[in-house]
């Protein structure tokens, strides 16, 4: 009987896309939904990044990359981490691949064994715990909730820790939450790491640059940490650049020899002209970054404002990122007549068909009792979506 491997039947879709793509559908259909289910700024790249990929066209930057990405461009990944982080990497230490979702599953490949258990504070991006199923490694949830701002506490880390663990996933800025680990916090969770030999932090810091609450900080900055550390970042996030698809590590040289490795075997380099856009945006003026951040700030004043004038919401304040993760489980078991809401993933659907607003239902990041709104639209988008969100939930009783 034809079949699929059973690597692949290990693996959920990903819920983020397909809500995208189901306001998609109702959209071709004529209905007004705005979408606020997808992790992308809506902004267009800036116009002087935009020139240097022409540029880079004319000058006939159209032959295969090498692997772990053209020399100029790793120099300058370097110089970006030196300059903002005060993080001395040099250029073989650094691995540009095909976006950083990319770079996440190269490093969890690389890194993790059958069996091997990878620990992921709940709630997590969607990708996480498939990727680390996807190379036969177990994971293992930390429930860090509304409660505690959506973070893990070093205690939580140590005690989630076995003679099997290899790895440790950190996203901050987060998604889905937004949340963001201060300096004090990251010194916590290094000091647990660094105790325990072969144990390493895949830290996800993609949002480094919306960041509300003043400078980003790597826990790659700790005496002993940059051994252990594997810093995964890019350009899609801070410039606009989602469909360039460049992603990066900076790692022990080690790791990024076994990732390109891999890399070398099924993708190879990634898009040429896409790196030479990148390293102009890491080279030039860094003004449109903070142009961005400061619309997203705008914005999130905005949705927390508005969020919380919806009776049944709890609602925090995210310190980064572009998302708000509302707790929304107080309508569960309610009914507007026709639905009777269950659970997140009711809830997110009800606001789609009900109330044409894509979310995407806190289930699927690990987290049951809330739902995640991407703010990454329009004030105008932002303060229809949640007038018709306060008057659809107004009918579940």
């Amino acid at each position: 009987m034809a079949k699929l491997s059973n690597r692949l039947q290990r693996l959920a879709p990903s819920a983020t896309l397909a809500m995208s793509q189901k306001s998609s559908e109702m959209k071709a259909q004529g209905i007004d939904v705005i979408n606020m289910s997808v992790g992308e700024p809506d902004f267009n790249t800036p116009d002087h990044i935009k020139q240097e990929a022409k540029i880079a066209i004319d000058e006939n930057y159209s032959k295969y990359s090498p692997v772990p990405g053209y020399p100029f461009l790793r120099q300058a990944i370097a110089r970006k981490l030196e300059r903002e982080n005060h993080l001395h990497y040099s250029p073989d230490e650094i691995l540009v691949s095909n976006g950083a979702k990319q770079s996440v599953c190269n490093t969890v490949m690389a890194l993790v064994d059958d069996g091997e258990e990878v620990i992921i504070p709940a709630p997590y991006w969607v990708s996480y715990p498939q990727m680390v199923l996807l190379a036969g490694g177990k994971p293992v949830f930390v429930e860090a909730g509304f409660e505690q701002n959506f973070k893990m506490t070093a205690e939580q880390l140590e005690a989630a820790i076995t003679p099997k663990t290899r790895m440790l996933i950190l996203c901050s800025p987060s998604n889905p939450t937004g949340s963001v680990y201060s300096k004090e916090e990251l010194k916590a969770l290094a000091d647990v790491i660094l105790k325990h030999e072969d144990l390493f932090v895949l830290a996800d810091e993609i949002y480094e640059h919306i960041n509300y609450i003043g400078k980003h900080e790597s826990i790659a900055q700790f005496p002993g940490m940059k051994e252990r550390a594997i810093i995964v970042n890019g350009v899609s996030k801070a410039y606009a650049m989602t469909g360039w698809r460049i992603g990066y590590i900076a790692a022990p040289e080690w790791i990024v020899k076994g990732c390109n490795k891999l890399q070398g075997q099924y993708t190879s380099g990634p898009c040429s002209v896409s790196q030479k856009a990148a390293e102009f945006a890491y080279t030039s003026d860094q003004q449109c970054v903070e142009d961005m951040r400061k619309a997203f700030e705008r914005r999130r004043d905005l949705i927390v404002k508005l969020a919380k004038d919806i009776p049944g919401l709890e609602v925090n304040v995210p310190e980064g990122a572009f998302y708000l993760f509302p707790k929304c489980s107080s309508f569960y078991g309610k009914s507007d007549g026709e639905t009777t809401i269950n659970n997140s993933t009711d809830f997110a659907m009800y606001l789609l068909e009900k109330g044409h607003v894509a979310t995407v239902g806190g289930d699927a990041f690990g987290d049951p009792e809330c739902f995640r709104m991407s703010y990454a639209t329009s004030d105008e988008n932002i303060i229809e979506a949640m007038k018709r969100i306060k008057e659809i939930v107004a009918k579940l009783k």
